[in-house]
Formats: structure tokens, C-alpha cells, sequence
């Protein structure tokens, strides 16, 4: 099925949405050498600090899910926009540790209000045959600003350390009104009933598989959290790069990432299927965190480092995809447990991170490297209807 018109205005607007969000949440990542150094704090406070955001992911993902379900799609990510408007602004005024704890929680619940509902809006108004590739497209927003919005903060920060923070507060009011402006009416995006039933021929439920996919998740979100929390700590502190290093650093990795999930990420999940492409992606993700542990050269750091973030923003589609699959007609409720699931990774990845780094510099990537193996072998459980 082809996309429509209404349809194609509403994706562009959701991937804007998706980016923006997410862009909020790197902003952070190459300015926490900074703030811990200006509030004298340690990388445990910084753990805290990040966990937080995921923690009202994980309370109010699945019940905003379920409202998503059961009400309407497009209010709740319109009210996200504005609140995480309000959070990067308050991060930007704080001045105390509590202040941008805060701060967090509210972009914590601005996520939870837009992300699992942009994810749930989108499967409804796409079949099998084009999914892989909204799919890519929506992945690629959210993995994009997580590895350019580090890229981004750290050009800005190099201004000024709050700078990153009241340029997204700016974005969030822009895209909250363009967001009204723009996204077409909600009944011109659902599927037909007569797509409806081509899309439920297509789709058998896989109540274990389910269960395990559900449980890969949280297992992958803890290691993929703790590596990517503690990245420009482990890599500043640890490695001696400087704010300006990993910034470029970071942009080189998103652009790579996001020419996988918008240029080959539909191609690979029609030759190898969905399973295969999460199960490659942990099993090269885990060998490359490996290399960064023993790589002597900068350029060594350098490619691994690029396959860590590749493999990571290939794993986020072909998980959704799957979800997507097995949830038709409870879209909203999936997509936040996916999140919810996914924050609970993200609360334990960074506490434990920021513990494992005070102790030891190897430690943190070694413990990531043992959770992606774990997952990896997850995958070879997990069987699907042939049909």
C-alpha cells in the first residue's frame, strides 16, 4: 500500500517530533563533565541525575499507552512537546543538583507523553509492506538525536554550559505550535477497515515470543544505557578526549547511524528479517565494546565505537517492528511497555554505570559488553509463525 498524502505530512511531523525529544535527552551527555565539575558532584550524582528522566518513563509510559488506546493520539503528543519545552527550560535556569533533577523528571514525562504515542500513531496508519520503513525513519529520529544531540550540546557548550539547553526549550515552543499547525486530522490517518483486514491477514500473535522480546528489551536497555551514559565521562575522564573531540566524535557516529536506518535498515530487514538483524547488532555491538577496552589508538576508538552506534540504532527498528507485529490493536499499550521496559534499563544502566566507573575506568564497558552478550543469546530463543 502506498502511503497517502495526509499520511506522509503526519510522518514528517512525527519524525520532527521523535528528533526533537530525543534531541533533548543527548543535549545532556557532553556537558555532564561540566555540571558534576561547577556543582562539585560525583559520577553516582550523575547517574542519579539521568535515571530520573528514565523513572517517570517507566511510571507513566504504559498508562499514557493505554489512554493513547482508548482516547486520542495526537493531544497527548502535542502536550508532551510543551512539557518538554518547560523541562529544558528549568534545566537551563537550575542551579542547584535538585533543580536539574527536576528538570529531568519533566522531560521524563514529556517523553512518556510523546514517544511509546508517536510510535503507536504511526503503526496505526501503516500495514506490513511499508512499516519496516516508517519504522526506520521514526528509529533514525530517535537514535539521531540521541548521538547528534551530544554533537550539538557539546558545539554549544563550548559557548556556554546552558546554552544546549535554552536553544531546546526555544525548539520545543517552535515545534509545539507547528506541531498544531501541521498534523493532519487523526481520522485522516488510521487505516480503512478494508486495509485494516489486509493488515490482520498478514499478522499472527506470538504470545512467547512476546514475552522474550519484551524481556530482550530490558535486558538490552540496561547495557545499552550504562555505555551510553557514561560516554563522555569514560571517554573525557578515562581517555583524555576533550569536549570539542567528542563532539565531532559523536556527530561522525550519528550521521553513519542514520544513513543505516533510512537508507539500508528496510534492505537488511527484507534479506536476513528482523530477529537476525537484532541478533547481528548485539553480537557486533558486544565485540566492539571489547575493542574500545583494549584499543591503544584514537582511530581504533574511533571505528569501534561506530559500530557500537550502528549496531545500537539498528537494534531500536528491528525491535519496534517486531513489537509492532504482535500488538495490532493495542499499539498504544505496546509501544509503553516497550518504553516503560526500556526506562527501567535506563534507570539501573546509568546508576550502575556511574558506580562501576568510580570504582574502576574498565569496568563500566565490561559489564556492557557481558549484558550484550546475554541479550545476544536471548535472540536464538525466540521463534515466529512462518506465515
Amino acid at each position: 500500500m502506498e502511503i497517502s498524502r495526509p499520511r506522509q505530512r503526519a510522518i514528517i511531523v512525527l519524525v520532527g517530533t521523535q528528533l526533537l525529544i530525543m534531541l533533548g535527552i543527548g543535549l545532556i551527555i557532553p556537558v555532564e563533565p561540566y555540571i558534576k565539575a561547577d556543582l562539585n558532584l560525583t559520577s553516582t550524582d550523575m547517574g542519579i541525575m539521568m535515571a530520573l528522566f528514565a523513572f517517570v518513563q517507566f511510571v507513566a509510559s504504559p498508562i499514557i499507552g493505554r489512554l493513547s488506546d482508548r482516547f486520542a493520539r495526537k493531544p497527548l503528543i502535542a502536550a508532551g512537546l510543551l512539557i518538554y519545552a518547560l523541562g529544558e527550560f528549568m534545566f537551563a535556569a537550575g542551579t542547584q543538583l535538585w533543580h536539574l533533577d527536576v528538570a529531568r523528571a519533566i522531560g521524563g514525562l514529556s517523553a512518556a507523553l510523546a514517544m511509546p504515542t508517536t510510535q503507536a500513531l504511526a503503526a496505526d496508519m501503516t500495514t506490513p509492506a511499508n512499516r519496516a520503513k516508517v519504522v526506520g525513519w521514526l528509529s533514525a529520529a530517535l537514535s539521531g538525536g540521541l548521538i547528534l544531540g551530544p554533537g550539538i550540546g557539546g558545539v554549544l557548550a563550548s559557548i556556554d554550559h546552558k546554552l544546549p539547553f535554552w536553544a531546546a526549550g526555544v525548539l520545543g515552543v517552535l515545534s509545539f505550535i507547528a506541531f498544531l499547525i501541521w498534523m493532519p486530522r487523526e481520522a485522516d490517518l488510521v487505516v480503512t477497515r478494508d486495509e485494516q483486514m489486509a493488515r490482520e491477514a498478514h499478522t499472527t500473535g506470538w504470545p512467547l515470543a512476546l514475552i522474550l522480546l519484551l524481556g530482550m528489551i530490558l535486558v538490552s536497555s540496561f547495557g545499552l544505557t550504562a555505555f551510553e551514559s557514561m560516554f563522555s565521562l569514560y571517554f573525557h575522564d578515562v581517555r583524555g578526549f576533550d569536549l570539542a573531540e567528542i563532539a565531532w566524535f559523536l556527530i561522525i557516529n550519528g550521521v553513519a547511524s542514520l544513513i543505516f536506518q533510512v537508507v539500508l535498515f528496510e534492505r537488511m530487514v527484507r534479506t536476513v528479517g528482523e530477529l537476525r538483524v537484532i541478533r547481528y547488532s548485539f553480537f557486533a555491538s558486544m565485540l566492539a565494546v571489547g575493542w574500545i577496552l583494549f584499543a591503544g589508538q584514537k582511530w581504533e576508538v574511533f571505528i569501534a565505537t561506530l559500530i557500537v552506534f550502528v549496531g545500537f540504532d539498528v537494534l531500536r527498528p528491528a525491535i519496534t517492528t517486531l513489537l509492532a507485529k504482535v500488538s495490532e490493536g493495542r499499539q498504544g499499550l505496546m509501544n509503553g511497555l516497550n518504553l516503560s521496559l526500556t526506562s527501567i534499563g535506563n534507570v539501573v544502566g546509568p546508576i550502575v554505570g556511574g558506580l562501576l566507573l568510580d570504582a574502576s575506568p574498565v569496568l563500566p564497558y565490561s559489564f556492557v559488553a557481558v549484558i550484550l552478550l546475554i541479550a545476544g543469546g536471548l535472540t536464538w530463543f525466540i521463534r515466529f509463525d512462518a506465515r
